[in-house]
């Protein structure tokens, strides 16, 4: 699927991670809901998790989307910094 036909769930939960995560290199949502938007999978790449144990990484995503989770039924998340 290219990049032009992410659902208005993915291109929304994506833009708050781009603001939250300005130093991102790579930030990937893909709906794993069938396009209801309720389960999300979420790659990210970014700086900011230098340093940082994956349970913490994780938790600064979950605090990005604070808002968007209340909507939401599951979310897998991924997290790496650049090599």
């Amino acid at each position: 699927r290219s990049f032009s036909s992410q659902t208005d769930g993915e291109a929304r939960v994506t833009r708050v991670l781009r603001e939250k995560f300005p130093r991102a290199s790579a930030i990937k949502v893909v709906d794993i809901s069938g396009g209801c938007g309720a389960m999300y999978e979420i790659h990210i790449e970014s700086e900011e998790f230098r340093e940082k144990r994956t349970v913490q990484q994780h938790q600064m995503v979950n605090q990005a989307l604070s808002e968007e989770i209340k909507n939401m039924h599951g979310l897998r998340i991924f997290t790496s910094t650049p090599k």
